[in-house]
C-alpha cells in the first residue's frame, strides 16, 4: 500500500515537471532571462548594437535548452521505469492471486474427494451393518423357533408325566382313603369300649376321692385353727408382759427406735456412697446404649463370652466373618465401611489417632446399625447417645459432656461414640433460637474434639448435614452417605426379615425349665412364596427405607397371626405389600402438604 502511494506521488511530480518542460520546449527561443517585460517589440533587420547583444544571449541560452530537454528525457525515462516497476508489481500480484485461486481450487477438490470417500465408507459401513442386522434377526428367529419347538416338546413330556403321576396319586389316595375308613371304624369301636371302661372306673373312684377330700379338708381346717389360736395366745401374753413391766417397755421402745434409726442411717449413707461411686465409676446419664457395662466390673463374663464367640465365628469354616448382621447396604457403601473398619483396627494397633466420621441420609437407612457393626468389626467399644438428650439438661449439659468424654477415655480398647440426631445440639451457632446452654454444650464438645484423639472415634448421624455448625464439620474426616436401598437391597432386606419374622418366628433360646411352663407359639407355614413374588414386592416398595421394610414384614407377621390357619401364601403377602405401599404414598402426600 505504501509502495503504491509512493509510486503515485513520484508519477505526479514527474508529470508536473514534464508539463513545465513542454511549455519551455514549445515556447519560442527568444526567451531571455535578462530581458525586461517592456522589450517585446519585434527585432529589426538592420544591424544594430542591440541585435548583437540578442544573438549572444541566444547563443548563451541554447545549452540551457539542451539541458532542459535532457532533464525531460531523464524524467520520461524515470516515469517509464516507475510504470514498468508498477506493471511488474501488478503482474506479480496477479500471479500470486492466480496461484492462490489455483491452491484454493485444489484444496476444495481435495475436500470434495475426501467427503466423497467418507460418504462411500459410511455407505459401505451402513450396508455391512444392515447385512449383519439381517443375519442376526434371521439367526434370532431361528433360535426362537428352536426354543419354541423345545418348549413344546418339554411341555408335552411334562403333561404326559403329570397325567401318569395324577393317575398314580389317585389310586394311592383311593387306597389310603379305604385304609383310613377301616382304621377310623376300628378306632371308634376301641374308643367307645375304652370310654365305657373309664367312665365305670371314674364313677367307682369318684366317691372314694370325695370322702378323702372331705376328711383332708376337715383335718387341715382344725390344724390351722389351732395354730392361729396358739399364735394369738403367745402374742397376747407377750404384749401383756411388756405393758405391765415398765423396764421391758422401755427396752422394747428403745430397741425399735434404735433399729429404725439404724435402718434410716444405713439407707441414706449407702445412697450417698453409691451416688458418689456411680458418679466416679458409673456410666454417664447421656449414654443410651453401650457395649461396656454400667460399671467396670459389670459385664465381664458376658464380654468374655462374646469375644470367645466372635473368635469362634471367625475361625469356623462355615462363616466368612464379613457379614453386617441385619444391615443391608449398597455394595460400594458396604465396601467403604469394611475399609474403615480395617483402617480403624489398624489405627488402634499402631497407636495412631482415630478419624471422626459423619453418617447422613434419610431416616431408617441403617446408620445406627452400621456404626454398631463398624465398632464390632474394628474391635472397639460402642456407646450411643442422642442429641435431643442434651437440651433438657440446661446448665448441666457442659458438665455431662465432660463426664461423657472422661468416661469414654477410660476404655482400654478404644470407644466409638455414636451421636444420633447430632443436629439437635450441634447446629449452627448463629441461629437465634439456640439457647445459651446449648451453645455452651456445643463449645464443650468442640473443645474436647479439637485435637486428634487416640481413644475416641466420634461418629455423628443426621438427616440434615447442612444444619451442622461449620466447626463441627471441620472435625469430620470421613463423610458417608446412606441412601435409600435400591431394588437389590430391598430384595435382600425382604428375604432377611422374612426369615426373621416369618420362618423363625417363635424360636426363643430359653431354658428347658421355662419351656415347660410357657406355651409354645404356633409355627407359621409358608406356601407358594417364591423369589419372583419377593422380587415383585421389592419393585413395588420403591422409596422404602430399611426400617419401613422391617415394619412391612412385621405387618405380614401380624396378618398371618390374624388368619385362622396361620399360613402365609402369595396372595396374603401381596395384599399386605399393596396396603403398605398405599400407606407409604399417603404419608408422602401428607408430608408434602
Amino acid at each position: 500500500m505504501a509502495r503504491a502511494c509512493a509510486v503515485g506521488i513520484v508519477s505526479a511530480l514527474a508529470s508536473t515537471a514534464l508539463g513545465v518542460e513542454h511549455v519551455y520546449a514549445d515556447s519560442p527561443f527568444n526567451f531571455s532571462p535578462f530581458s525586461s517585460s517592456s522589450s517585446s517589440s519585434p527585432p529589426e533587420a538592420s544591424p544594430s548594437p542591440s541585435s548583437g547583444t540578442s544573438t549572444a544571449a541566444k547563443e548563451e541560452s541554447s545549452p540551457r535548452v539542451f539541458e532542459i530537454i535532457k532533464k525531460q528525457e531523464e524524467t520520461r525515462q524515470a516515469e517509464l521505469a516507475l510504470k514498468k516497476a508498477e506493471y511488474e508489481a501488478l503482474r506479480a500480484q496477479h500471479d500470486t492471486e492466480r496461484q492462490r485461486v489455483i491452491y484454493e481450487e485444489q484444496k476444495k477438490l481435495a475436500q470434495q474427494q475426501a467427503q466423497t470417500k467418507a460418504q462411500m465408507i459410511r455407505y459401505d459401513d451402513e450396508l455391512a451393518r444392515k447385512r449383519m442386522q439381517l443375519e442376526n434377526e434371521y439367526q434370532k428367529i431361528r433360535n426362537q423357533e428352536l426354543v419354541k419347538m423345545q418348549e413344546e416338546s418339554s411341555m408335552r413330556l411334562e403333561q404326559i408325566r403329570r397325567k401318569t403321576e395324577e393317575e398314580i396319586q389317585a389310586a394311592r389316595r383311593q387306597t389310603e382313603k379305604e385304609k383310613a375308613v377301616i382304621a377310623q371304624e376300628t378306632a371308634r369301636i376301641k374308643a367307645m369300649a375304652e370310654a365305657e371302661a373309664r367312665a365305670l372306673e371314674a364313677k367307682l373312684s369318684e366317691e372314694v376321692d370325695r370322702r378323702k377330700l372331705i376328711e383332708t379338708a376337715k383335718a387341715e381346717r382344725e390344724k390351722w385353727v389351732a395354730a392361729i389360736n396358739t399364735t394369738f395366745d403367745h402374742i397376747g401374753g407377750g404384749l401383756r408382759a411388756i405393758l405391765t413391766d415398765q423396764n421391758k417397755l422401755i427396752v422394747v421402745v428403745g430397741g425399735v427406735t434404735a433399729l429404725a434409726a439404724g435402718i434410716y442411717t444405713t439407707r441414706e449413707g449407702s445412697r450417698v456412697v453409691w451416688g458418689y461411686v456411680d458418679r466416679i465409676l458409673g456410666q454417664p446419664s447421656l449414654i443410651r446404649e453401650s457395649s461396656r457395662g454400667k460399671y467396670p466390673w459389670s459385664g465381664l463374663f458376658s464380654r468374655g463370652m462374646n469375644s470367645l464367640s466372635q473368635k469362634a465365628d471367625k475361625g469356623s469354616p462355615g462363616k466368612k466373618g464379613d457379614g453386617f448382621g441385619d444391615v443391608i447396604l449398597h455394595p460400594s457403601l458396604h465396601k467403604r465401611i469394611e475399609q474403615l473398619a480395617g483402617a480403624t483396627a489398624n489405627t488402634k494397633s499402631h497407636q495412631a489417632p482415630f478419624r471422626n466420621m459423619l453418617f447422613y441420609g434419610p431416616p431408617g437407612t441403617g446408620k445406627t446399625m452400621a456404626a454398631r457393626e463398624l465398632a464390632r468389626k474394628s474391635g472397639l467399644d460402642y456407646a450411643l447417645m442422642t442429641g435431643g438428650d442434651v437440651a433438657p439438661l440446661g446448665s448441666q449439659a457442659v458438665t455431662k459432656i465432660h463426664q461423657l468424654f472422661d468416661w469414654s477415655k477410660k476404655s482400654r480398647r478404644g470407644l466409638l461414640l455414636f451421636i444420633d440426631e447430632a443436629d439437635a445440639f450441634l447446629c449452627e451457632r448463629n441461629k437465634t433460637y439456640m439457647s445459651e446452654a446449648q451453645r455452651s454444650a456445643l463449645n464443650a464438645l468442640l473443645f474436647r474434639t479439637g485435637d486428634q484423639s487416640k481413644d475416641i472415634v466420634l461418629a455423628l448421624a443426621t438427616n440434615r448435614p447442612g444444619d451442622l455448625d461449620s466447626a463441627v464439620a471441620d472435625r469430620i474426616d470421613e463423610v458417608l452417605e446412606f441412601p435409600l436401598p435400591g431394588e437389590d437391597e430391598r430384595f435382600k432386606l425382604l428375604k432377611l426379615y422374612l426369615d426373621k419374622y416369618i420362618a423363625k418366628a417363635g424360636e426363643r433360646k430359653s431354658s428347658w425349665i421355662s419351656s415347660l411352663f410357657r406355651r409354645q407359639p404356633q409355627k407359621i407355614e409358608i406356601k407358594g412364596l417364591s423369589d419372583d413374588v419377593i422380587h415383585e414386592a421389592a419393585t413395588k416398595t420403591d422409596g422404602f427405607s430399611g426400617r419401613e421394610i422391617a415394619k412391612l414384614m412385621a405387618g405380614v407377621q401380624a396378618a398371618v397371626y390374624g388368619s385362622t390357619d396361620c399360613v402365609l401364601d402369595a396372595n396374603l403377602f401381596r395384599e399386605v405389600v399393596d396396603y403398605k405401599v398405599a400407606e407409604h404414598q399417603q404419608r408422602k402426600k401428607l408430608a408434602a402438604s
